[in-house]
């Protein structure tokens, strides 16, 4: 933001000879007064206005890298192979997460991101970032709240794997090739923002060349 001025824009307060010990008063008061107004809108737009470019990119795209391998074997891995979860604090005993605990965890962390990039406000230099992300949120969501939950409760149920591995096929089938379209548009916004703001980014883990 720019720096704070010391005169209202527009107006400049005039003093001539004559007057200025008769309304020196008046004029000191008419400056304490504009510089609270312009104090408090600076408070106004610094609540009201989006945090620092990096803190936004990093807000918008790198809370994306959270849904890297959806549709995919990344999260085929995360319920095959479920982190583990505290048990007893007193013993530090770990049991692995139930897979509907994962998508749980998961999918309240999807949610809490989502709301942060719809709670920031959107100017010609963020519209396209924002839009690629809310799309790519909204996108994933309803699937892990359905396909992804009957998944987990398959594997909770000790279903047999042929019947895991059929909707997990089907999962990837019907989203894989849409959400890496999505995804991808995420990370082409985010980085031509990076770009203009001098952000240092480095992609790792690219998709392989197209041949």
């Amino acid at each position: 933001m720019d720096d704070v001025q010391t005169e209202v824009p527009g107006f400049v307060i005039i003093r001539t000879p004559d007057n200025f010990q008769a309304t020196i008063r008046s004029n000191n008061m008419k400056n304490i007064i504009a510089l609270f107004l312009i104090l408090s809108f600076t408070l106004i737009l610094s609540s009201c206005g989006n945090p620092p470019p990096d803190q936004l990119f990093a807000r918008v795209v790198l809370n994306c890298n959270l849904l890297f391998g959806f549709a995919g074997s990344g999260m085929q891995r995360e319920l095959a192979s479920p982190s583990v979860k505290l048990t007893d604090e007193r013993t530090g005993a770990t049991a692995p997460m139930t897979r509907a605990e994962v998508i749980k965890t998961k999918l309240a962390t999807v949610e809490e991101n989502y709301g942060k990039v719809k709670a920031l406000s959107s100017n010609e230099e963020t519209k396209e970032m924002l839009s690629a992300a809310i799309t790519l949120y909204e996108f994933v969501i309803p699937v892990y709240k359905n396909e992804y939950s009957q998944l987990a409760t398959l594997y909770d149920e000790g279903a047999p794997p042929d019947k895991i591995a059929a909707l997990e096929k089907t999962i990837q089938e019907k989203y894989g090739a849409k959400f890496q379209e999505l995804y991808s548009a995420v990370g082409a916004t985010g980085k031509a923002y990076a770009a203009k703001h001098n952000i240092p980014v480095r992609e790792v883990n690219p998709a392989p060349p197209k041949r």
